[in-house]
């Protein structure tokens, strides 16, 4: 009988495209579709529906969506496509005229997409649903806990951004920063620690401006160190990690919390963009590279072991070759662990769209790859740095031809023959190597 009812389920797929934040609230969408009307399956499948989560931060972010629409079209020519996220705010209408694109929803639309699907109806609405950014203020809470498996769970705080980059176009996409309470993050914590969950990542768009609106606390004791001391105290939580925060954000007293803290694990990301200070201020930065200097020697004196990520822009229109020079001398003399490196991509109605002079593609592919190469090499010198140590390591659930991968507190990613017993725990292990690949072995 149970087999009978599946046949006529709806399958409908969903593909998120861009930052964590995005993929939680992908997730949380896709709760809302009953199961007993909608089975999910894997996006490469032959689905009735198809949900994109979109991305705009740069022109490969829209190139890709575009190819994975005309790949669904290949596979089903008569399914319902619709769209969501960053570029669907951005470029409503351009998105509606995509071929087999079917319904297009704004950011305030786009947390009751189950209400506008109807693929049996496909002409008796709009296809599109979006209303102006700035009269949209509502928090949606979000968070990933579908998978039965899974070792960690990305939780959404914040949301909304109010600086004003001149590259970003992430506030005219998501509006104004805004917050979850702390009572509400903490019941979301404990609902997915119940799950089984071990590791909770805290996200957002700014993080570090959780409990901020307008630049200014809405309250005494709701700002982002508040919720950290708050969450410390839940007992059945055994890891935190914090997602990428703005260096000027990214205070004594919370690095200190951190140097202290029993659940917040040694893993800071925090955006840099330029190591030049012409570039920085072009950019509207709110700090400058000596800033952001103290604050990675502040983080290695008090936890000498922590892992940082650096997130950084080469191409910006006015990076000449002696400017990204700037950025490289500073990225080699910084104690980091690992770069997320990133070709400036020209959106419209950011100021740095009008700058005339632009860098050349090929001056871009050139410098990224230099700046990934000494990526790579930082972060081996920080693996070689953690061998012959112990580490406590949180073992995920794919089987990766025929390995277990974990990730060590401080981030490194060690890998082990594959063993199924050990998916979704903790074990405290002795790191004796880097192996051909780059990954950490206990073996």
């Amino acid at each position: 009988m149970d087999q009978v009812k599946t046949k006529h389920l709806t399958k409908i797929a969903f593909k998120t495209l861009g930052c964590k934040l995005n993929f939680t609230e992908t997730e949380q969408i896709a709760k809302k579709f009953s199961f007993k009307r909608y089975k999910r399956v894997n996006p490469n499948e032959i689905a009735d529906i198809y949900v994109f989560n979109t991305c705009s931060v740069t022109e490969n972010a829209d190139k890709k969506f575009k190819n994975l629409v005309s790949k669904v079209n290949k596979l089903n020519a008569n399914a319902f496509i619709a769209v969501i996220g960053c570029y669907a705010q951005l470029k409503t209408i351009e998105i509606s005229k995509i071929n087999g694109v079917d319904l297009v929803l704004g950011a305030a639309e786009k947390f009751n997409l189950d209400l506008f699907i109807d693929k049996k109806n496909k002409e008796k609405f709009s296809k599109t649903y979006s209303c102006s950014i700035d009269s949209f203020k509502n928090f949606n809470s979000s968070f990933s806990d579908t998978n039965s498996s899974r070792t960690r769970s990305f939780l959404k705080i914040q949301d909304g951004c109010d600086y004003k980059c001149t590259y970003c176009t992430i506030p005219l996409a998501r509006g104004q920063s805004r917050s979850d309470s702390i009572e509400n993050v903490v019941k979301n914590v404990k609902k997915i620690v119940s799950k089984g969950i071990k590791e909770v990542v805290l996200t957002g768009i700014n993080l570090g401006d959780f409990g901020n609106l307008h630049g200014k606390l809405k309250d005494k004791k709701s700002g982002l160190i508040d919720l950290l001391n708050e969450l410390e105290n839940i007992v059945d939580v055994e890891r935190y990690r914090i997602s990428s925060i703005e260096p000027n954000l990214l205070s004594n007293e919370i690095i200190k919390f951190m140097s202290r803290s029993r659940k917040f694990l040694p893993h800071f990301h925090i955006p840099l963009q330029s190591g030049s200070n012409a570039i920085l201020r072009d950019m509207k930065r709110r700090y400058n590279s000596t800033f952001y200097f103290n604050l990675v020697s502040k983080i290695k004196k008090l936890i000498p072991n922590a892992s940082i990520g650096v997130d950084v822009i080469v191409g910006f229109p006015t990076e000449n070759y002696d400017k990204f020079l700037d950025t490289y001398n500073f990225l080699n003399n910084l104690d980091v662990s690992y770069f997320h490196v990133f070709k400036y991509s020209d959106r419209e109605n950011t100021l740095s769209f009008k700058i005339v002079d632009k860098v050349s593609e090929k001056d871009k592919i050139i410098r990224s790859q230099v700046l990934r190469d000494l990526s790579l090499k930082k972060k081996s010198n920080f693996y070689k740095n953690n061998i012959n140590k112990f580490h406590n390591i949180l073992w995920e659930s794919e089987n990766k031809k025929g390995y277990i991968h974990g990730f060590t507190s401080n981030y490194i990613k060690v890998r082990r023959f594959w063993n199924p017993s050990l998916v979704n725990s903790i074990q405290k292990k002795y790191i004796s190597r880097i192996d051909k690949d780059g990954y950490a072995r206990i073996d």
